[in-house]
C-alpha cells in the first residue's frame, strides 16, 4: 500500500492543481500560456504557490532536488515572462516567451505524473517510483504532446505575425 499524504502534502497537491488547471484552460482557449489573461495570471501565481509548497513537502534538512526542480520551473516560467518584454530578442520573443511558460508547465507535469502514479489506485498504485515503465512511458507521451504543440504553436505565431506584416 502506498504510504499516506500529510495534511502539507494534500495542500500541495491541492494548490498544484492551481497552475495545471490553469494551464490547461489557457492552451484551451487561447492555444499559449496568455500571462495579460487572468488564467495566465493564475498560472504564474498557482506556480509560485506550487513550488514554495513543494519545498515544505520536501524538506530534507536541505537542499534537495525537488528544490532544484522547483527552481528551474520557476525560471522557464519567469524566463517566458521575460523574454516577452526584451525587445533586443527581435522577432524571436513570441517563440522565447511561448516555450518558456509552455515548457515550465511539463515540467510542472513531471514531479505531479510521478506523485500521481506512485499513490493510484489506493489499493494497489500503478507504479513503484520514477524508474517504473508506466511512469517513464507516460512522461515520454508529455514530452511528444510537449514536442507537437510547441510546434503548433510556432506555427500559430508565425501565422499571427504574418498577417500582421505590410503588404
Amino acid at each position: 500500500m502506498s504510504p499516506s499524504i500529510s495534511l502539507l502534502g494534500a495542500i500541495h497537491t491541492i494548490v498544484s492543481l492551481i497552475p495545471i488547471g490553469a494551464g490547461l484552460y489557457g492552451f484551451v482557449r487561447y492555444r499559449f500560456i496568455d500571462v495579460s489573461k487572468r488564467s495566465g495570471k493564475l498560472y504564474l501565481l498557482g506556480t509560485v504557490l506550487a513550488v514554495l509548497s513543494s519545498f515544505a513537502v520536501s524538506s530534507t534538512g536541505g537542499i534537495n532536488a525537488g528544490h532544484a526542480f522547483g527552481v528551474v520551473v520557476l525560471f522557464f516560467a519567469f524566463g517566458g515572462v521575460v523574454a516577452a518584454k526584451l525587445r533586443f530578442l527581435g522577432r524571436s520573443r513570441p517563440y522565447l516567451a511561448t516555450f518558456g511558460l509552455s515548457f515550465s508547465f511539463l515540467l510542472s507535469l513531471v514531479p505531479g505524473t510521478n506523485e500521481t502514479l506512485t499513490r493510484v489506485p489506493l489499493s494497489h498504485p500503478l507504479a513503484e517510483g520514477p524508474t517504473s515503465p508506466v511512469i517513464q512511458l507516460t512522461l515520454l507521451a508529455w514530452l511528444a504532446l510537449f514536442v507537437v504543440g510547441f510546434a503548433l504553436q510556432c506555427w500559430l505565431i508565425r501565422s499571427r505575425n504574418s498577417l500582421n506584416q505590410p503588404a
